[in-house]
């Protein structure tokens, strides 16, 4: 695979700092932050469901991040999107721990079943881009909206999907092949595990 266009600081111009801030900001843990609001407060429309998603938030999103920038701080890795392959395992085992986590707590104090389906589809997905990720460099970017595309279309209906979500489908997965963070190939199959994950998570009844 090529280099990054943006994988030097001093490449952070113009286009391509736009299309960088912009996959940084339209990225897995902030899709799937705002997709545990939208969950939590559907189903439990008070200051409980507000309490839920900021539980959901904390540990699926938040922490995973943070765990990202101290191994960036502290040269484990050598920039933020991680196009090497070996730099990503430890942040994608620690990603799983904190759903998995996530997925304990809502279901040992009841709380809201959309974020509890939430919690272990986002296990579920990160163990298989973990473990594709140990031989070849799948798009998380292009799995993650695509698995949002389809929640939102599960949970709220597909006009909204295909109003608010699909552009995103389509920009995301442009600025990955612009920035040559993946190629066509990753992306695709990113597509494809997004589908599936989704179509899991139908299979055990979660979000039909």
């Amino acid at each position: 695979m090529t280099t990054p266009r943006d994988f030097h600081k001093d490449s952070h111009t113009g286009r391509i700092k736009a299309a960088r801030l912009f996959s940084n900001i339209v990225s897995p843990p902030v899709m799937f932050a705002i997709l545990g609001v939208a969950f939590g407060l559907y189903e439990i429309p008070n200051f409980t469901g507000f309490l839920w998603t900021a539980v959901y938030g904390l540990l699926v999103s938040l922490a995973p991040i943070l765990v990202v920038l101290y191994f960036l701080k502290t040269g484990r890795i050598k920039e933020l999107h991680m196009s090497d392959t070996n730099e990503r395992h430890l942040p994608y085992i620690s990603a799983i721990f904190f759903a998995l986590l996530a997925f304990g707590i809502i279901s040992y104090f009841d709380g809201p079943e959309l974020l509890r389906c939430l919690a272990l589809f986002n296990a579920i997905e990160l163990t298989a881009l973990g473990l594709i990720n140990i031989k070849w460099l799948i798009s998380l970017h292009s799995t993650g909206i695509t698995a949002t595309f389809l929640l939102v279309g599960l949970v709220f209906g597909w006009i909204y999907a295909f109003v608010l979500v699909l552009p995103f489908v389509f920009l995301v997965c442009y600025v990955r092949l612009y920035l040559k963070r993946h190629t066509v190939g990753q992306i695709i199959a990113g597509i494809l595990l997004g589908l599936a994950s989704v179509w899991v998570m139908t299979l055990l009844n979660c979000f039909v």
